[in-house]
């Protein structure tokens, strides 16, 4: 079974963080969850701490995982609902988005604990 993450970069329209954060939080994760394949969903926020100067394009970002032997099936759901009854689409979220499909291509390599 192939592994995936869905990134998607987004942004409120201005003034309307409030709204977004509540729809996306409350409802956009769990109609993602619904598509075939979406076996779990985090939300991030910029942090004000980076490594590098802004500006950066996105404020926040989703991360979808997906597991599911063609990946197309999802995304093929996704063009299906998106922006009806089944996956509305809030009127704060900025029009400008992006969206990425990602596949590990290691495994997921982790620190090793010192001894004592």
């Amino acid at each position: 079974m192939g592994k995936y993450n869905l990134i998607a970069l987004t942004n409120p329209l201005p003034g309307q963080d409030e709204v977004f954060n509540d729809w996306y939080t409350n409802v956009h994760l769990d109609d993602v969850l619904k598509l075939p394949g979406v076996v779990a969903a985090q939300r991030f926020r910029m942090s004000d701490t980076q490594h590098r100067p802004g500006p950066f394009e996105f404020s926040y970002m989703a991360v979808y995982e997906i597991e599911i032997d063609d990946i197309k099936e999802t995304l093929s759901a996704l063009r299906e609902v998106s922006g009806t009854d089944a996956m509305p689409l809030s009127p704060a979220l900025s029009p400008d988005r992006m969206v990425w499909i990602l596949e590990p291509i290691t495994g997921r390599v982790e620190r090793q604990k010192k001894a004592g």
